[in-house]
């Protein structure tokens, strides 16, 4: 049988971007259901082009099947905080990708989900990396921290976003889990919101490896 990973941080109340609120109870009114108030790039999302002003492509316009297809994992641990993430980070995987395949990078940093350091020191897309996958075609190219670029960078932050979004490539961001993945290359599944207009949306991601 398969195996399926999940790659998809828990959306809790009180986390950056999130409030979950009961709208109904069982004891009163014969059910439970709650209203939730989302930031469009809360925990694991996708971005659409327009997030950076690059075309007019909203996140319920893009293909839905470009959000699944085989992946490589790229481990690059040990990262040190704030490290640029090179082509060379690759290893083997650069002369096996194929056009049309997505790139996922291992990073471990998840596990900082919660801590400061999760958005203050997380390691970048370079600009190097961001042109390689543009050149290779990477379908979806997914990471661990919550942005590819640095988020107190607004210029880095611009020309990460826009090299891959001019590219054709989707950004996946907020993985979780990656280290749990034991093959170097899986069936990616990211399926986001489908948010009329968004320019971006909390997904669930998982990752299948074949037995």
């Amino acid at each position: 049988m398969p195996r399926v990973i999940d790659l998809t941080l828990p959306l809790a109340s009180g986390a950056k971007g999130i409030c979950i609120e009961p709208a109904k109870r069982l004891e009163t009114d014969g059910w439970n259901a709650s209203t939730l108030c989302l930031y469009s790039h809360c925990g694991t999302h996708i971005d659409a082009p327009v997030h950076f002003g690059v075309g007019t492509e909203t996140i319920d316009t893009i293909d839905v099947a470009n959000f699944t297809g085989p992946a490589w994992v790229a481990d690059v641990r040990p990262i040190e905080p704030r490290a640029l993430i090179e082509p060379q980070h690759l290893g083997a995987i650069a002369e096996k990708f194929k056009p049309g395949e997505s790139l996922l990078i291992c990073t471990g940093w998840s596990t900082y989900y919660g801590q400061e350091q999760y958005r203050q020191e997380l390691p970048r897309i370079s600009e190097e990396l961001a042109q390689w996958c543009v050149e290779n075609k990477v379908r979806m190219l997914g990471v661990e921290p919550p942005s590819v670029a640095d988020v107190n960078n607004i210029e880095e932050l611009t020309t990460i976003h826009k090299i891959l979004f001019e590219g054709g490539v989707i950004v996946v961001e907020g993985l979780a889990n990656l280290t749990s993945v034991s093959k170097p290359q899986v069936t990616f599944i990211a399926l986001p919101l489908k948010i009329a207009a968004g320019d971006g949306a909390p997904a669930r991601a998982v990752a299948i490896e074949e037995s």
